[in-house]
């Protein structure tokens, strides 16, 4: 059995279809972000990044850094084990009672990330309810895929933000069963909101449990920071809300906020988090920092809004085939995988634009895009550049064919 060729046609299978996925090797600038350094076969170029989850530059917040060197001082590195054995420090107990507090909820728990705070939570929760069925938005995220997958009882998929679709689905189903309705507060590819209000309406009239995955809200939306649901006064109506400290709030880590017991649930429960090393008291600290500044100060998420209609507004006057988006996400259709690869190389290599392609499976064939996260650090000098840039690669590929098309 030649093992090592079948690894070797199976990478050339996504490298043919534009799908290989390069990893940049780039180095932040302190203080001066979102500009960086790209380290590329021993050479150093400066490049403005454009794609990254950190929406609020809360990685560079001087509060967040003083945090990260005071508790690395005080207990150093790391967290010495799993939480269950010597690896619950008093950052992580600060901090999830701090992020419960954030979404009005009884309890937190962290997670080493949002990615396993999905799986091992949706996963752990589904196996407790006997006979569960699990009703997933089509577009949810793989995390939450993979937790329902995880969880081995009966799913219903229903077509995104579809409220109709959920409710045959409920309505089909048996009523005595325990019932969860999976679904995102932002969709971060498409950046649409979900009909939260609606979801929780369908959850009290058939009885369901109601989980959604706020990772691109928190920090975002809502006086605080709580997300879209605390923007839109739902907080209460929801059940458990999950979110990262990888994005808005600019570390890294993920957790859930729910019920007393259904936070003990899954710590006493899920093997995602009782077999995982805690978070580094270091990042957990900084992470505290983030999630106290950011409930007490709305300068950001201003200028954040600000800033991403201003991106959008741009691009819509270049007749650049922006995507709709009501969000801070900024799709720009390509609608070809290949070509989409060679825009971001262009806008690389031409431009110093650091830009990653979104092809599939992280979106449908054909709407493949570059996704833009422009944050309160980019100027307006920054996006004129990015525009003549993105105006000149449109005409060199010809992409316009594709993207209408799409």
């Amino acid at each position: 059995m030649d093992y090592n060729s079948i690894f070797s046609q199976s990478l050339k299978n996504i490298s043919d279809e534009g799908r290989y996925r390069v990893f940049m090797d780039i180095e932040r600038i302190k203080g001066d972000f979102p500009n960086a350094i790209w380290h590329n076969e021993g050479e150093e170029k400066n490049i403005i990044v454009w794609c990254s989850n950190d929406y609020l530059g809360m990685g560079q917040h001087p509060d967040v850094i003083s945090a990260m060197e005071v508790a690395l001082k005080k207990v150093g590195a790391g967290s010495g084990g799993t939480r269950n054995i010597s690896g619950t420090n008093h950052y992580h107990v600060l901090l999830e009672s701090e992020l419960a507090d954030l979404h009005a909820k009884e309890a937190g728990l962290l997670f080493t990330s949002g990615y396993i705070s999905n799986e091992a939570s949706i996963s752990t929760l589904a196996k407790l309810l006997p006979g569960c069925i699990i009703f997933s938005d089509e577009l949810n995220h793989a995390s939450m895929i993979k937790g329902v997958l995880g969880a081995g009882c009966e799913k219903k998929i229903f077509k995104h933000n579809d409220v109709k679709h959920l409710e045959r689905l409920l309505s089909e189903a048996d009523s005595e069963v325990p019932k969860i309705i999976l679904f995102e507060s932002v969709y971060s590819m498409d950046g649409d909101f979900s009909p939260i209000e609606e979801f929780c309406d369908l959850a009290d009239k058939y009885q369901c449990l109601t989980y959604m995955d706020e990772v691109h809200a928190v920090g975002m939306y809502g006086p605080r920071g709580g997300g879209v649901a605390e923007k839109r006064g739902l907080m209460d109506r929801v059940d458990i809300i999950e979110g990262t400290l990888g994005k808005a709030f600019g570390l890294m880590g993920g957790y859930i906020t729910g019920t007393k017991n259904i936070i003990d649930c899954v710590r006493s429960f899920a093997s995602g988090f009782i077999f995982t090393t805690s978070l580094s008291p270091v990042i957990t600290a900084g992470a505290l920092a983030s999630v106290r500044h950011l409930k007490n100060s709305n300068v950001e998420r201003e200028a954040h809004q600000e800033r991403a209609a201003t991106l959008k507004q741009k691009l819509h006057d270049a007749n650049l085939p922006v995507m709709p988006s009501d969000s801070h996400i900024v799709p720009v259709l390509v609608g070809d995988a290949v070509l989409c690869k060679q825009a971001s190389d262009i806008l690389l290599n031409d431009f110093g634009i650091y830009v990653q392609p979104i092809n599939y499976p992280t979106v449908p064939r054909a709407t493949e895009r570059l996704r833009f996260t422009p944050n309160p650090l980019h100027t307006n000098e920054m996006m004129d550049h990015l525009v003549e840039a993105l105006t000149h690669v449109w005409q060199k590929l010809d992409i316009d064919r594709y993207s209408s098309a799409a």
